[in-house]
């Protein structure tokens, strides 16, 4: 299969900076609770697994299970896995409530060569959320190939259910920064920009978000004053 272009893959990336990622967790500090007392949250953990997705695919992997440990610490939380890739595949599994079972799930899947179908991660996450509450929504990719007026007609639809998308781009194409950051905003969620490689820093914001989605602004703002960085990042962006 042919990959097609991908958008901003000749640039060089970014450097992150501390302050970009201590700005992003601050923001969530604004948002209200994320569960009801004595329920799980859940969350959904899209990733973009077309073929330049391959190295953070396989980070994304050995990082979940820390999403799972932050949000045991609280009350747990069920973790649904979405993925696209290839020529217009986009699955889902279920919600899962170990780090085990999420792992398993990843190792079954390949990347492959595709373009972006963020729209389809949207349309999903409100259909879940209509059947059953979800807390958050998790994306993580490098590239945007969609109409920009779909997606923030879809990210507004999120933000007023109550659903804040957090979108993780990696590297620097600017087409997807700019898409990017309009999702987080219509939805109400963050945005925030990590290194290529940087699994520390992928680290961070998914043990943010998992406290977010498992306990709340509570939780958040424990975890922010536990360690500084991505959780504050977080708590910025959220009181914007």
């Amino acid at each position: 299969m042919t990959t097609p272009t991908r958008k901003g893959t000749d640039q060089a990336p970014a450097t992150s900076s501390r302050a970009d990622i201590d700005a992003f967790l601050d923001k969530v500090k604004s948002l209200g609770p994320a569960v009801t007392a004595g329920k799980r949250g859940r969350l959904v953990f899209a990733l973009d697994a077309t073929m330049s997705r391959q190295p953070t695919w396989d980070t994304a992997q050995k990082l979940q299970a820390d999403m799972f440990r932050e949000a045991a610490q609280i009350g747990g939380l069920d973790i649904q896995l979405v993925y696209f890739r290839g020529m217009g595949e986009c699955r889902s599994s279920a919600f899962v409530a170990n780090a085990d079972r999420l792992a398993e799930l990843m190792s079954r899947i390949d990347c492959r060569g595709g373009h972006t179908q963020i729209a389809k991660v949207l349309s999903h996450t409100r259909k879940e959320h209509k059947a059953q509450a979800v807390q958050a929504l998790v994306y993580v990719g490098d590239a945007m190939e969609e109409a920009v007026d779909d997606l923030a007609a879809a990210a507004g639809e999120l933000g007023l259910l109550g659903v804040p998308v957090f979108m993780f781009q990696e590297g620097r194409d600017p087409v997807a920064e700019n898409a990017f950051r309009e999702i987080a905003r219509l939805s109400r969620g963050a945005y925030c920009r990590f290194d290529p490689g940087a699994a520390h820093q992928l680290a961070e914001l998914l043990r943010a978000v998992a406290a977010y989605a498992a306990g709340g602004m509570k939780a958040l703002t424990a975890l922010s004053n536990r360690q500084a960085g991505s959780a504050q990042l977080l708590l910025a962006q959220l009181r914007g």
